[in-house]
């Protein structure tokens, strides 16, 4: 399949403009060692703003935030591995030196890899609602992990959500609120109409709702954010995919 075809099938346009060869950058990062700390400095350079998107797909909002925000350094974390080489090779090519894309379990990044107060923006944008009833455990946003991301955020940081999923918008607002002000955004993203994500693209397409959201980090001291926490439900709500209770009816194989 052409490169145009590739693009085409995947919507719009990338944000940018592919520069000669001889301007593209290197755009990948390892993570290292289960635990360590991830070293902004060392992997960038300097000392910037710094935003991380958990789960980050293909990097579409990456890239067009890395294009528009050259004094914010960027970071994108990713398990698939097809996501994360698109993503890197879109920002390779535009040149830019202040995104980094790393192959990698966003959950385990946020929970063990980020040093206190240390980011200024996190984005999970789409988390996979897992209708499966047995997958619970793999959803993204959970009491830990929202602890673990009002902890990595300097004072007035903030957490970006986003889903077309109605019962995990349901569970974002009941637990975000602990930790953070959340204000959800009637409209579409003013920095891109269209959509941020291919995801969000694609749900709009299809006519789905679509909640965006911007949480700002609570003034709060560590014990209390801990003891908040705490109290907050884990993440077992009902996905609610009527395609997926047909089948399981009819004991057929869901997806």
């Amino acid at each position: 399949m052409s490169r145009l075809r590739r693009d085409h099938a995947l919507g719009p346009p990338f944000p940018g403009v592919v520069l000669p060869r001889e301007q593209w950058t290197r755009t990948r990062v390892g993570l290292g060692a289960h635990g360590v700390k991830f070293d902004w400095l060392a992997v960038f350079g300097r000392d910037a703003r710094r935003v991380v998107d958990l789960g980050c797909g293909n990097g579409r909002w990456l890239v067009h935030s890395a294009l528009t925000r050259r004094d914010v350094d960027h970071v994108g974390v990713e398990l698939v591995p097809p996501a994360v080489k698109l993503g890197s090779l879109r920002a390779g090519q535009r040149g830019l030196t202040n995104l980094k894309f790393a192959w990698g379990d966003a959950t385990e990044f946020v929970l063990e890899r980020v040093a206190p107060e240390s980011l200024d923006e996190v984005h999970l944008y789409h988390p996979q609602p897992y209708y499966d009833p047995t997958k619970k455990a793999r959803r993204q946003l959970t009491p830990a992990v929202l602890l673990a991301i009002w902890r990595g955020l300097r004072t007035g940081g903030t957490f970006v959500f986003q889903t077309d999923n109605t019962a995990f918008a349901r569970y974002a607002r009941k637990i975000v609120p602990a930790l953070f002000e959340w204000r959800e955004l009637p409209t579409p993203w003013p920095d891109a109409p269209a959509g941020r994500t291919l995801r969000e693209i694609q749900a709009r397409a299809k006519g789905l709702a679509i909640v965006r959201a911007e949480a700002t980090k609570l003034a709060l001291e560590p014990a209390e954010a801990e003891r908040r926490a705490s109290t907050l439900p884990e993440p077992d709500f009902d996905a609610d995919r009527p395609a997926f209770a047909r089948k399981r009816r009819s004991g057929g194989r869901p997806r």
